[in-house]
């Protein structure tokens, strides 16, 4: 029995319209798919958006291409749309930890992310609905934040929409928006200390927790930035523990010293680390010679310092932990002639010409520290 021609016509395009499916063709009008991420504080912060270009409009984006406010984009629920911050689907921002932007607070999470543009003030918007396209869609119920920022102008147009991460700090920086010769930037501030302080805790319970350098890293950290001091001092105790194999580390001890000291009491510290100045290398006395330098202790420095060269004469590095020693305490005449000593074993050129400088400070009466 013959097929009818036209279902042999039919199927013989179905192959055709099932492969066409899976073709990859770049997005309409050229526009780029792009993403950053960076990390701020332990937050990674990921922007992903389609980058529109100003391609001879100059002078036409905001206000004309980009409306003012909410407009009613003639598709789709929504009746009163903000701009999509990009082209084609909806810009999105992730964030791995609650943070705040422009000081108000936001949890970790995926949002789709709008701008209401005003060339006074800009409306920024963190949607709880990372999912639609473009702002067809856009529904102020589902908001999870506005904030307002000002735009500010450009020295040089920007071809193709971007985002960057710019004046970063150890807990914050601020995303900037930037097209033609506008940039829109808002602050992303992070709590970087607790994120810090419950990532140690959750990392001490795995393999890290299971040597004294993990223990003692969280609580080196703490001690520095006088944070969490009694939890701090119970990680020192387990760094220093025969169980994890930190009694016989000058450095796990040197680590207790320094959050005794944080915790006010530095009497008990001084006493732990000279019992532990046994099981010190030369390089972690020098070390601790200098952090007591820090401490404004120049006399205890001085005593480290020697005792030190009392181990190791001779030594590039014991020589000059008495200069620095000898000078903190106004003895340049000793720091000099350790000084000249040093420089004869100087490892390189950079340190010989360090040590030269050190010597011409001293020369004049002043302290190299």
């Amino acid at each position: 029995m013959k097929r009818p021609f036209y279902l042999v016509i039919c199927l013989a395009f179905i192959p055709a319209m099932a492969f066409s499916q899976f073709l990859t063709i770049a997005p309409e009008g050229g526009n780029k798919e792009a993403s950053v991420t960076e990390k701020i504080g332990l937050t990674d912060v990921t922007v992903h958006y389609n980058r529109p270009g100003v391609k001879g409009r100059e002078g036409k984006i905001w206000g004309q291409l980009i409306p003012v406010g909410f407009t009613n984009l003639g598709f789709g629920s929504s009746k009163s749309s903000p701009w999509r911050a990009g082209a084609n689907e909806n810009t999105t921002i992730e964030f791995t930890n609650d943070v705040k932007i422009e000081g108000q607070a936001l949890p970790a999470g995926k949002y789709g992310f709008f701008v209401a543009y005003d060339p006074q003030e800009c409306t920024l918007i963190f949607s709880k609905n990372a999912h639609s396209w473009g702002a067809y869609y856009y529904d102020p119920k589902e908001d999870a934040l506005r904030v307002k920022v000002k735009p500010a102008p450009l020295d040089k147009s920007v071809e193709w929409l971007k985002y960057e991460f710019l004046d970063q700090t150890e807990s914050a920086a601020t995303i900037a928006l930037e097209w033609e010769k506008l940039v829109i930037p808002f602050k992303v501030e992070t709590d970087y200390i607790n994120d810090q302080v419950a990532s140690f805790r959750q990392e001490l319970r795995t393999e890290k927790g299971f040597t004294w350098e993990g223990w003692n890293q969280a609580a080196l950290w703490c001690a520095q930035r006088k944070v969490n001091l009694d939890q701090a001092l119970l990680w020192a105790d387990s760094a220093t523990s025969a169980g994890f194999g930190g009694d016989r580390s000058f450095a796990a001890y040197s680590t207790k010293a320094m959050v005794l000291q944080q915790l006010g009491r530095g009497a008990e510290g001084d006493a732990l680390v000279k019992k532990a100045m046994p099981l010190a290398t030369m390089i972690e006395l020098h070390q601790y010679g200098r952090a007591l330098l820090q401490q404004k202790k120049q006399k205890e420095a001085l005593d480290v310092f020697k005792q030190n060269y009392q181990q190791h004469p001779g030594e590039f590095t014991t020589l000059m932990g008495l200069t620095r020693g000898y000078s903190a305490n106004g003895d340049y005449k000793s720091a000099l002639k350790y000084a000249n000593q040093a420089l004869a074993l100087a490892p390189d050129p950079a340190n010989k010409a360090f040590i030269q400088r050190m010597i011409g400070t001293l020369n004049e009466g002043k302290d190299i520290n």
